[in-house]
C-alpha cells in the first residue's frame, strides 16, 4: 500500500516544487522591474489614474523616478518621463521597443493588420513607411503641393475676413480642422472634404470626429482582454459604424478613379496621392492592394487633421493670453513681408525664428499626443539595470518631459524666447522635445506638419488681431484639456477677429 502511494507523493511534490519555482521566478522578475506603486489584485494600479492620465503619471514619476512600472489591469506598463530615458528606449534600444501595443479599438475591421501606425516593424510596415516617405511626404511631393496649401490657407483668411465684417466669433479649432482636412483631402484626392468652416453635420467630418472620440476613451477591454467578446462600452460597435462610413466614402472615390482609368485611351496621369497608390496597385496588387490603400488613407487623415488643429488652437490660446508675444510675432512677419497683402510662403519660414519658437513652445506645453503612440517590447530588455519584460507597454510621457523644472526654467510659463539662439528642435534628435516621437516609429507625417503649422499660424496673426467675446477676461480662460487621441481644449476657443 505504501508503494502505491509513491506516484501520488511524487505528483504532489512535483506540483509543489513547480509552484514554488514559478512564484520565486515571478518575484525575481518583479523585483527587477522599475519601481512603481504596489498593484492591487486584478485591477493593478488603475485607481492611480485619473481622467487625465498624463498628469497622474507625471505626479507618480516625481516619486518613483523617470522609469516607472505599473500594472494596468492585466497589462504591465513602463512609463518613461525624462529625455535620458526616452533616448535609452527610442535610440539605444530602438529596435527592441519598435513594436506597438494595439488597443482593442484599432482591431475593428482588422485595421491593425494594415495600419502603418499599429503594425509591428516588419516587412509590411517597412513597405508602407517607404510609400509614405517616397510618394506622399517626400520633399519633392510636398514642394509640388505647396500652391495647394497656400490656396487653402487663403480660404481660411477669407473666412476670417467675412467674420470680421459681421463681427462674428471664429471657432479656431473648427476652422483649423477644416483647413487641415481640406489640405489633406486635396493632396490625397484633389477635392475638398469640407465645404464649411463650422462643425456642421458633414458626413466625413462627423465620422472622423467619431473615430477620434471613441479612440480616446479608456477601454476596459484594453485592461481586461477577457472582456473583448462582451464589448462592455460598445466602443467596438461604434468604431465599426464610423469605420464603415469612412471606408464607403473612400471606396466611392477609388471606384471612380478605376472607372476613369478603364474608360481612358491614354495612360493614367498622376495628379494626387491616390493616383500614385492606384498606380502601385496596378503594378503589383500583391505588393499594395485596395485594403492597404483604404487603411493607409484612414491613418493619414486621423494623424494629420486633429493633431494639427489641436496644436494651432493651443498656440492661439497662448498668444491671446500673452498679447506681447503675438505682437512680437506679427512685427517679425511684417518686417519680412513688408506688406499685409501677401501670405507667408513656406520658404519664408526659416527667416521667422520667433514664429518657429512659438510653435516649439506650444508643442512643449501642449503636445498633441501626450504619450505618443504606445510602444511594446519585442523581448525582455535590460535598461539601466531594470527589466523591461517582453510584451510590456511603453508610455513616453512627453507632456511630463515638457513641464519638468529640471529641464526647463519656469516650465509652466509660455515663453517662446527660450528657443531663440538654442539648437533644440522637434525632429526626434533632441529628446527633451519629441512631440512627433523619435526613432524608427517617429510620425511619418512630420515633414507635412513642419510645413503646415507655421504657414497657417502666421496667416492668422499677420492679418488679424483677436479679442475675446464680450464679458470674458483673459484670466478667466479655461486652460483645461480633454484626454484622448489628442489633448484638445476642454472648451473650444471662440474669438472675434479684427482686421489689421
Amino acid at each position: 500500500m505504501q508503494y502505491m502511494d509513491y506516484p501520488t507523493f511524487f505528483l504532489v511534490l512535483s506540483f509543489f516544487l513547480t509552484f514554488i519555482y514559478a512564484f520565486t521566478i515571478s518575484r525575481s522578475r518583479n523585483s527587477r522591474l522599475p519601481p512603481g506603486p504596489y498593484p492591487l489584485p486584478i485591477i493593478g494600479n488603475l485607481l492611480k489614474l485619473s481622467n487625465k492620465p498624463h498628469r497622474s503619471l507625471a505626479t507618480l514619476s516625481k516619486h518613483y523616478g523617470p522609469i516607472m512600472s505599473l500594472k494596468l489591469g492585466s497589462r504591465t506598463t513602463i512609463v518613461v518621463s525624462s529625455p535620458d530615458m526616452a533616448k535609452e528606449f527610442f535610440h539605444t534600444h530602438d529596435q527592441a521597443f519598435s513594436s506597438r501595443t494595439v488597443p482593442h479599438i484599432a482591431r475593428w475591421m482588422d485595421h491593425h493588420k494594415y495600419s502603418i501606425g499599429w503594425l509591428p516593424a516588419g516587412d509590411q510596415w517597412r513597405k508602407l513607411r517607404r510609400i509614405t516617405k517616397e510618394y506622399i511626404f517626400s520633399g519633392q511631393c510636398l514642394d509640388r503641393s505647396e500652391q495647394l496649401r497656400t490656396q487653402k490657407v487663403q480660404e481660411l483668411v477669407d473666412h476670417i475676413s467675412q467674420c470680421c465684417a459681421s463681427e462674428k466669433a471664429v471657432n479656431i479649432g473648427a476652422a483649423m480642422f477644416t483647413t487641415s482636412l481640406n489640405i489633406l483631402s486635396n493632396i490625397m484626392f484633389s477635392k475638398d472634404f469640407s465645404q464649411s468652416f463650422s462643425m456642421s453635420s458633414e458626413e466625413f467630418k462627423d465620422a472622423m470626429w467619431g473615430i477620434m472620440e471613441i479612440g480616446g476613451k479608456p477601454n476596459l477591454v484594453d485592461f481586461f482582454p477577457i472582456l473583448k467578446f462582451l464589448d462592455p462600452q460598445g466602443l467596438e460597435r461604434q468604431g465599426n459604424i464610423y469605420g464603415k462610413k469612412i471606408f464607403t466614402i473612400f471606396d466611392e472615390i477609388i471606384d471612380q478613379r478605376f472607372q476613369r482609368i478603364a474608360t481612358s485611351s491614354t495612360l493614367p496621369t498622376i495628379n494626387d496621392a491616390l493616383d500614385l497608390m492606384i498606380n502601385l496597385q496596378l503594378k503589383d496588387e500583391s505588393e499594395f492592394n485596395r485594403k492597404d490603400i483604404r487603411h493607409l488613407l484612414l491613418d493619414l487623415f486621423v494623424a494629420g487633421t486633429d493633431t494639427t488643429s489641436t496644436t494651432l488652437e493651443w498656440a492661439m490660446v497662448e498668444l491671446i493670453r500673452n498679447p506681447e508675444k503675438i505682437k512680437m510675432a506679427r512685427l517679425e512677419i511684417i518686417r519680412l513681408m513688408q506688406s499685409k497683402e501677401n501670405l507667408v510662403q513656406e520658404n519664408d519660414i526659416p527667416q521667422l525664428p520667433y514664429l518657429q519658437a512659438i510653435i516649439k513652445e506650444t508643442l512643449r506645453l501642449h503636445p498633441p499626443a501626450p504619450f505618443l503612440i504606445p510602444h511594446q517590447a519585442i523581448h525582455d530588455v535590460e535598461v539601466r539595470g531594470f527589466l523591461v519584460p517582453k510584451d510590456s507597454q511603453i508610455l513616453c510621457n512627453v507632456w511630463a518631459i515638457g513641464r519638468d523644472p529640471k529641464i526647463w526654467s519656469d516650465p509652466e510659463t509660455f515663453m517662446p524666447e527660450r528657443f531663440l539662439g538654442v539648437d533644440i528642435d522637434y525632429r526626434g534628435q533632441d529628446f527633451e522635445l519629441i512631440p512627433f516621437g523619435a526613432g524608427r516609429r517617429m510620425c511619418p507625417g512630420f515633414n507635412m506638419a513642419h510645413r503646415m503649422l507655421p504657414i497657417i499660424l502666421s496667416s492668422v496673426i499677420h492679418k488679424f488681431d483677436w479679442k475675446l467675446q464680450e464679458n470674458m477676461r483673459v484670466e478667466d480662460m479655461d486652460m483645461d484639456e480633454k484626454f484622448g487621441l489628442t489633448c484638445p481644449r476642454n472648451e473650444p476657443l471662440l474669438v472675434v477677429p479684427i482686421k489689421l
